[in-house]
């Protein structure tokens, strides 16, 4: 009998194929997009505004109205409140930005959430002296022990033009 002088090779890898090629693309497209977020967020991010003491003393000019709120429940069975109104600007000058503190408490008059939203931003054109905008609020991580009432919206940052 003749020897078989040849080695035996490895065995060439088949190609990604059928779910193992869903998975690996689905892997990759999750990883630029979380990547693609987190350098667009570091280059928006622009920290809380600071209320100078002039833009303390604007907010007299700053008029919150048709303020209500409301429950409802998302396609994922999660109940989301939701705070909707409007802001005005009295006064004379143009704003980029106003932020405000949304404030819930128990019902022992505690807090249970301090939290800073922005309703006005450079992104929606800002707001112009004699305009009024709405704004909408969405909360889905509200405490349990929440009182269930409106929550105190204090002024929390104003950035003017």
């Amino acid at each position: 009998m003749a020897s078989d002088s040849r080695e035996a090779l490895p065995k060439p890898r088949a190609p990604l194929s059928g779910p193992a090629l869903c998975v690996a693309v689905g892997v990759a497209v999750l990883g630029a997009a979380a990547f693609g977020y987190l350098q667009y967020s570091s280059k928006t991010t622009t920290g809380d505004i600071p209320l100078t003491p002039q833009a303390k003393a604007y907010t007299r000019n700053l008029q919150l109205s048709d303020v209500e709120i409301k429950a409802t429940e998302s396609y994922l069975k999660q109940t989301v409140v939701e705070i909707q109104g409007k802001i005005g600007n009295v006064g004379d000058r143009t704003l980029d930005t106003v932020e405000l503190y949304c404030i819930f408490y128990n019902s022992y008059g505690q807090v249970v959430l301090r939290t800073r939203v922005p309703i006005v931003s450079e992104r929606m054109g800002g707001l112009k002296p004699g305009e009024t905008k709405t704004f909408r609020l969405p909360f889905d991580d509200l405490p349990e022990s929440w009182n269930q009432a409106m929550p105190q919206l204090v002024i929390a940052g104003v950035k003017f033009s």
